[in-house]
């Protein structure tokens, strides 16, 4: 009796915090596509949506952030009348690099460290290349400031508001 209730009471928290990380995207869409635009540095913002993606990847397993990207990214490309795929292609893979970086029990020691940064630079960098690839057009733009500006730029703008995912699992000596 008592292995069932305990399994009834982790099958409510998954839900609940399942139902947190729906409620937290649904809120990082609506930030990303109406007030980002007023901290935009030459037409180019941070992807919110990325870092989510990244954390919860860390918390929950590669599974689990696979879902998570394909979700966000296919929300983004829907909402943002994008092309159908391109998000969620590039978050996808973006979520399948992090969970090579997964460690059961280990999530809050590698958000609350420099490692969730270094992990958010190479995930963004990859996210970048393959969002990216779909819109370069060779004659309207060289390939040496196609890389600068949305390999390089957005991922490092991108991973200096990731700073403030970590300092939010930063333990407290």
């Amino acid at each position: 009796m008592k292995v069932v209730l305990e399994s009834q009471s982790k099958t409510k928290l998954d839900t609940i915090r399942f139902i947190g990380y729906t409620i937290a995207l649904l809120l990082l869409i609506v930030v990303h596509m109406t007030l980002l635009d007023f901290i935009a540095v030459g037409g180019l913002t941070p992807d919110l949506i990325l870092i989510f993606c990244v954390w919860v990847t860390l918390k929950e397993g590669p599974f689990v952030g696979l879902f998570a990207g394909f979700t966000s990214g296919l929300l983004m490309d829907i909402l943002s009348l994008d092309v159908i795929g391109t998000n969620a292609l590039a978050k996808t893979t973006a979520a399948f690099v992090a969970g090579y970086f997964f460690k059961e029990g280990q999530a809050d020691n590698i958000i609350g460290s420099y490692k969730f940064l270094v992990i958010v630079l190479f995930c963004s960098f990859i996210h970048n290349m393959i969002y990216f690839f779909f819109y370069l057009r060779p004659s309207e733009t060289p390939i040496l400031i196609f890389f600068m500006k949305y390999g390089v730029a957005i991922t490092l703008y991108t991973t200096v508001f990731a700073i403030f995912g970590m300092l939010t699992r930063i333990k407290r000596k």
